[in-house]
């Protein structure tokens, strides 16, 4: 359990009713855990990478990655984040309305850790989030919060 401190999320996501109701579900949820948005896929390799205005941004402890963005896909930004080694042991769920079989083996092809199909009606939507949330929050361990596999901080 990750009781200790609060979970720092990233989500990846330009579709801002999106934002909004995942903000909704974390804030029902955890209050403790840290929501931080950006809206494409540039953007969260910069935030990841701190680089670009993002020199301050805390290491995520979680990635929500939709897969449809602009500037660059989601799917790039997951090969780019599980290439990286000091990217690659932070967990990414996609989280997208995508439910193509391509997606989800591509997903999978790049060690994506879940794929989550995002659902259209409001409340279940907002249960998703939540159990995405209790799952990584309660039951999974991670990482010491700023402990890199490559040793950096």
């Amino acid at each position: 359990m990750n009781e200790g401190r609060p979970i720092e999320v990233l989500l990846v996501e330009d579709d801002q009713g999106d934002i909004l109701l995942t903000k909704e579900a974390f804030d029902f949820n955890k209050v403790r855990n840290r929501l931080n948005v950006v809206n494409d896929g540039e953007q969260a390799m910069a935030y990841l990478r701190n680089q670009d205005g993002y020199t301050d941004a805390p290491r995520p402890d979680l990635i929500l990655l939709d897969l449809n963005l602009p500037r660059m896909s989601g799917m790039e930004v997951l090969a780019e984040v599980k290439a990286d080694v000091g990217l690659r042991t932070i967990p990414v769920v996609i989280l997208t309305t995508s439910e193509a079989e391509e997606d989800i083996l591509h997903s999978y092809r790049l060690h994506a850790n879940a794929y989550v199909s995002k659902p259209v009606d409001f409340e279940q939507f907002i249960r998703v989030v939540r159990q995405i949330d209790d799952f990584f929050v309660t039951v999974v361990k991670l990482p010491t919060q700023g402990q890199r596999p490559d040793g950096r901080t």
